[in-house]
């Protein structure tokens, strides 16, 4: 069976790039990364034809992923990523949506501190890669609050016991807990732990070849 292409999605506020350190442990013609046009024009390229997908992604990436419903996916792992992000009434674990109706608010007139303060929340203190998107970042938060992909089947979620923006318990309630693989690190596994989140990608691969 052919191996699977790991195809990369980040998550709001970044870039393709955060999978640098991840891709690194694979062959180049394994892995894609798409970018959803936080900073610029967005790119996804075209999947190779009759290839199967592991799609993986980061953070808001995972939900965006699960509602493409893409048939060319044989999976779909979370990396620091959520189904449901804000609070309602079945999911109590969530995020106050007034605080991302706040940061839609302020990206007219300061996008760049919006983007700054919410990837300093996540840890990342680098300079933003590029002049902020707004229509892009501003439908990115309307997804985080309305975004409900609950129902969806994902192969593995890779957590983090001390992140700041998905709490463990918000993680529980997205996954079932055969699921879950935790590791200590926050919610920028990919750029504080990307060894680790390639051996647990390398595992699933062997296991879906």
């Amino acid at each position: 069976m052919t191996r699977p292409l790991l195809l990369f999605v980040h998550g709001w506020g970044f870039d393709a790039s955060l999978w640098d350190a991840v891709r690194a442990g694979f062959a180049a013609e394994d892995s894609m990364a798409w970018d959803l046009g936080f900073f610029g024009a967005a790119s996804q390229p075209e999947l190779p034809p009759g290839r199967p997908v592991l799609a993986v992604g980061h953070s808001f990436g995972l939900l965006w992923l699960l509602h493409q419903s893409n048939p060319a996916f044989r999976g779909v792992v979370s990396i620091n990523g959520f189904t449901c992000f804000a609070r309602r009434d079945d999911f109590p674990a969530g995020i106050a949506p007034r605080l991302l109706q706040r940061m839609q608010a302020r990206l007219a007139t300061d996008a760049a501190g919006v983007v700054t303060d919410f990837r300093s929340l996540c840890g990342v203190a680098t300079p933003l890669p590029g002049a902020p998107a707004v229509e892009s970042l501003s439908a990115g938060l309307e997804a985080l609050r309305n975004g409900d992909e609950r129902h969806a089947m994902v192969t593995a979620a890779l957590c983090g016991a001390s992140d700041s923006l998905v709490s463990p318990a918000m993680s529980r309630a997205c996954f079932p807990g055969d699921k879950i693989h935790w590791h200590e690190g926050g919610h920028m596994l990919p750029l504080s732990a990307p060894g680790w989140c390639a051996g647990q990608l390398s595992r699933l691969l062997d296991r879906l070849t």
